[in-house]
């Protein structure tokens, strides 16, 4: 199978724990590109925040940020975006205050946590809300949070790392957002290639053709993949592109 496209996951991926994309991922990512394979991000993070990335590998593909709730076309260029509610984040606040959580959300242009967080829950049309996020180190409560809010039926629940869980609109993905950029292309899933590490990339892994799991993924992670790849402190993304999708 030739894939036509590799979407990578950025935090414990492709970036290594200073956050930095190593020479030896660029050289074999630029690689990849070259045998004309397409190389996107599919993050957790924000457009804002994966800008410099982009930027650093010369990337005009498509990007999935914010676990799916927006697709890009190509930087700068949106392709759809899905939104909480705003009803829906007051309730995800509240809980969050009531659980002692530490928390965050993304909007269209900001990024919210305790200590900037707005007087406002409602918000101006051109800034909606995106994603929320809650952290804690007590697994009990984060099981709690997870039963309270799954109960809604509204939530895509996943999480970036095992002590906090990450909340979209329900059926909003990663692999959501890789289904639009496969329609925008003009590919099946099963010619994806994709690399991640935690829980808001296992449907992406599953429903893709290659799913990679990183050296250092959570387990269930690993257990989803149909191949698993050095650390990202190892370059397992540099890895991965030779030893699977080059075949060199």
């Amino acid at each position: 199978m030739k894939y036509k496209l590799l979407a990578l996951d950025m935090d414990g991926t492709v970036l290594n724990r200073n956050h930095e994309i190593s020479a030896e991922n660029r050289k074999w990512i630029h690689r990849a590109i070259e045998q004309g394979i397409s190389v996107m991000f599919a993050t957790g993070r924000e457009v804002q925040s994966i800008a410099p990335y982009v930027e650093k590998l010369g990337l005009r593909s498509p990007l999935v940020a914010v676990n799916g709730s927006e697709v890009w076309r190509a930087p700068g260029s949106l392709l759809v975006r899905h939104t909480l509610e705003d009803n829906w984040v007051q309730e995800l606040y509240a809980l969050a205050l009531e659980s002692n959580c530490r928390y965050w959300a993304y909007t269209v242009n900001e990024v919210f946590t305790a200590q900037n967080w707005p007087g406002q829950i409602l918000r101006p049309e051109d800034d909606p809300w995106l994603k929320f996020g809650m952290h804690s180190d007590d697994p009990a409560c984060l099981q709690q949070i997870h039963r309270i809010l799954d109960a809604t039926g509204r939530y895509e629940l996943t999480n970036s790392s095992p002590r906090n869980i990450e909340i979209n609109p329900l059926g909003i993905n990663k692999a959501s957002g890789i289904r639009e950029v496969c329609r925008l292309l003009g590919i099946g899933m099963e010619e994806v290639a994709a690399c991640g590490d935690s829980l808001n990339d296992l449907k992406m892994l599953r429903s893709v053709g290659l799913g990679i799991a990183m050296g250092n993924a959570q387990e269930a992670v690993k257990q989803a993949a149909k191949a698993v790849t050095g650390t990202n402190e190892e370059d397992g993304v540099a890895q991965a592109i030779r030893n699977y999708l080059l075949g060199e």
